[in-house]
């Protein structure tokens, strides 16, 4: 039980939750859930909101909208972390581990027997085709995303501006992303502080118009839970913990293997990933990709296009193509050991050190977020931020095209300045002309993300196969 003379939510059993569903019931609704997140941040929260809030109404819609907009402050996938969130609060640290640990298993599992298949059958014409295709959906779905998310972040000529500097800074002067990130932030808090009214926008997702439940009448009630209340010592204590798993790994690595050892990098590349996935995947993957493909090696610029249509696929956030890359790179480098061996190996550490962050984020700071509420500094910084990532997602837009469009490509120096640019004699036609129909049944005809990786994957394996007769 809750020591509620201590406020100490040291009890992680399902007895004294005063809100009547049991552990084993959240159980089956997380994987629920775990079972039907597809389509990216939005569609895993729309999910979320409709098992959660309308049909087990476990909590009001204020309060769901609260926890979003904490999450949406931190770095890594919002959508995970709400499910954490929700989970802890229902059930204390079980139940946000139940929630979270659920809601990557099933991508975990997915993308690591579709990485199983890449490297066995990559070579066979027919899944040559099937990832052919998928990279001509995934082409259109990152442009698609730089349209919806520009469309609700540039707002007034601040937050354009923001993002155009993003995309210079990113595509012409190659900063790191991380810099562009503090650089969005530090920008949308002092213009709050500022009182220009430029600044003065909000942020957080909507959820279906209708009845709205309240607090009040949800299971979990309109008060905090005695678990849910600021507790200094046990967010320190579960904090060292999550920090010892967390970096742990990662020392053990350099101490045994060396900084130079492909297991090493692979941990501490993909740990500082997990402090400044602002603004969800395909903001990170724009400089995942210019250091795994460019620095790394760990894999070509078009298999970044193949890990995504699995991600895209497949439950779970889309920032489990890190997982992917990960594989890759120990496959290709397997350090001494059998090369499926490493590869599996890293594909669970680079999903480890992903994902612990989160339920780190959640744990130390959830009890806190009341002090969150409101505060139009952090929300002005949020939407630069915002603003930023659409330059960012633009710029892995343009470099997933040139990849993917065109055979050859060629770096142009302009003083200190360089740009990659496509030989435009080496246009790839079949590329073209699968990439202008998934446009097409996208932006002309509605359609879904799933039913356009499908499609596509089925139109290029039949392209494959006609020409290889």
């Amino acid at each position: 039980m809750t020591n509620l003379a201590t406020n100490r939510p040291d009890d992680d059993t399902t007895g004294g939750t005063g809100h009547g569903v049991s552990l084993g019931e959240a159980l089956r609704v997380w994987l629920r859930v775990a079972a039907l997140s597809f389509g990216g941040p939005a569609g895993q929260i729309a999910v979320m909101h409709r098992i959660v809030v309308d049909e087990k109404k476990w909590i009001g819609e204020h309060r769901f909208l609260h926890a979003l907009n904490y999450c949406m402050l931190l770095p890594g996938p919002e959508a995970q972390q709400l499910a954490i969130y929700i989970g802890w609060l229902m059930h204390r640290t079980a139940g946000g581990l139940v929630a979270g640990i659920l809601f990557v298993l099933p991508g975990f599992l997915s993308i690591l027997a579709l990485s199983y298949v890449y490297v066995i059958f990559g070579n066979v014409e027919a899944v040559e085709g099937m990832f052919f295709g998928l990279k001509a959906a995934v082409l259109a779905v990152v442009v698609q995303a730089v349209i919806r998310i520009g469309g609700r972040a540039l707002k007034n000529p601040a937050m354009v501006v923001i993002a155009l500097v993003a995309f210079f800074a990113i595509f012409v002067l190659h900063v790191p992303f991380p810099l562009i990130i503090l650089a969005a932030a530090l920008t949308g808090f002092l213009g709050s502080k500022s009182g220009s009214r430029l600044f003065q926008v909000g942020n957080g997702h909507k959820t279906a118009a209708g009845h709205i439940l309240a607090d009040a009448a949800s299971a979990l009630g309109e008060e905090t839970p005695v678990h849910a209340r600021p507790n200094l010592v046990w967010s320190l204590k579960i904090s060292a913990v999550l920090l010892a798993l967390w970096l742990g790994p990662l020392l053990l690595l350099y101490v045994f293997r060396g900084g130079d050892d492909v297991f090493t990098q692979i941990g501490i590349f993909f740990s500082k990933m997990a402090v400044v996935t602002f603004g969800g995947a395909y903001a990170v993957l724009a400089y995942v990709a210019q250091e795994a493909v460019q620095h790394y090696g760990w894999l070509r610029p078009t298999e970044m296009l193949d890990g995504l249509g699995m991600a895209e696929t497949t439950p779970g956030p889309l920032i489990m193509v890190l997982q992917f890359v990960g594989f890759m790179g120990a496959y290709r480098d397997p350090a001494g050991l059998d090369p499926m061996t490493a590869a599996t190996l890293a594909a669970m550490l680079t999903t480890w050190v992903t994902f612990v962050p989160c339920f780190l984020w959640i744990f130390l700071g959830a009890p806190f977020i009341e002090k969150l509420r409101g505060n139009a500094a952090l929300a002005s910084a949020m939407s630069a931020i915002t603003a930023a990532v659409v330059g960012v997602i633009l710029n892995l837009a343009i470099w997933f095209g040139l990849h993917f469009l065109f055979v050859e490509a060629r770096v142009h120096q302009f003083g200190p300045l360089w740009v990659e640019l496509p030989v435009w004699s080496s246009l790839a036609l079949p590329s073209l002309a699968l990439s202008l129909a998934a446009a097409v049944a996208i932006f002309r005809f509605r359609m879904s993300v799933i039913p356009t990786l499908l499609g596509c994957a089925a139109a290029g394996m039949a392209w494959r196969l006609i020409a290889s007769f």
